[in-house]
């Protein structure tokens, strides 16, 4: 059968792309699906300063060639497709797509995640006109001009600190009165001239006319509400947004299970509720979502599965 793979990979970041290593380097038949663009969300990191072992200036887009040319050394198969539908109830599951069918003995999870939005009305109607989710996609668009970053965790502080680089001002808008970043990350954001902060506070309206004019503020704490327009020199600025991610599993509603927020659970071993099915990276649940523990999951995934096919399959 020529659609039929020992292990399909659904989705090329870190995690796929680690297990589409493993798998291919133990001579399975292997597969690894993308809709988008290879490298999840490392794609759009400007700089990966806490992998083990990675050179100075390493980009996310850096690393993940790096990623791809092993892959593609090893003889895993790369295909671009969306994925409509999966169907896990027998021994072969099946895989459907836009471009086609695909069976496999075993299927490795690794579809991400992607951000939230803020959910307040001009988000969507602005959203890259003004509102990003990428500051290393779009921060050299506000050059010299000021943004509000959304957000107090990790991300959102790393990407303020980022785009000081462009923007004349930065201000971090958080809903709590304390940063929830890794405390390095907030003594840099502390210490540099560029950042200001806003406190208790959430945004509910994003205004403008084809690009960001104006947002309107809500203190929690005095339920005070301002509106910040855009100066007349300007005419725009930025609004960047990080509040956490939403996990990419609606697909697999009705096939494995999921936890109240869509992450995937496993054990140990990267092994769902359904025998044969794996899921590995940010997709599942666990502790820390970086790229380091997400080529771990791909590795022991990978492992995993030719272990699984090995016992379950006869030659």
């Amino acid at each position: 059968m020529e659609n039929l793979y020992d292990v399909v990979i659904i989705g090329s970041g870190p995690a796929g792309l680690s297990a589409g290593l493993y798998a291919a380097r133990a001579k399975m038949k292997t597969l690894i699906l993308e809709k988008n663009k290879v490298g999840g969300q490392i794609s759009t990191t400007n700089e990966v300063a806490n992998y083990p072992g990675s050179i100075p200036n390493a980009t996310g887009p850096s690393l993940t060639a790096r990623m791809v040319e092993q892959v593609e050394e090893f003889g895993a198969e790369r295909k671009k497709d969306t994925i409509k539908s999966v169907d896990f109830s027998e021994k072969i599951k099946v895989i459907k797509g836009e471009q086609g069918e695909y069976q496999a003995k075993a299927v490795i999870i690794a579809g991400g995640a992607e951000p939230k939005p803020i959910g307040c009305p001009g988000e969507i109607e602005l959203t890259g006109k003004g509102v990003s989710y990428c500051a290393t996609c779009d921060a050299d668009f506000f050059t010299d001009l000021e943004v509000f970053v959304v957000g107090g965790g990790d991300s959102a502080v790393e990407e303020a600190i980022y785009l000081t680089k462009f923007a004349r001002k930065v201000t971090i808008v958080h809903r709590r009165d304390e940063l929830r970043a890794a405390k390095s990350i907030q003594e840099k954001a502390f210490k540099n001239p560029k950042i200001d902060f806003l406190w208790n506070t959430t945004i509910t309206e994003i205004k403008g006319d084809g690009v960001v004019e104006s947002v309107v503020f809500k203190n929690l704490v005095t339920n005070e509400v301002n509106e910040y327009n855009a100066s007349e020199e300007d005419g725009t600025f930025g609004i960047f947004v990080f509040v956490g991610y939403k996990p990419l599993s609606d697909l697999y509603q009705g096939q494995i299970t999921l936890d109240s927020v869509g992450y995937i659970p496993t054990d140990d071993n990267m092994k769902t509720n359904i025998a044969g099915v794996f899921a590995a990276g940010d997709i599942r649940v666990k502790s820390l979502r970086q790229v380091v523990t997400a080529v771990a999951d791909g590795a022991i995934a990978a492992v995993q599965a030719e272990k699984y096919i090995e016992h379950n399959f006869e030659e």
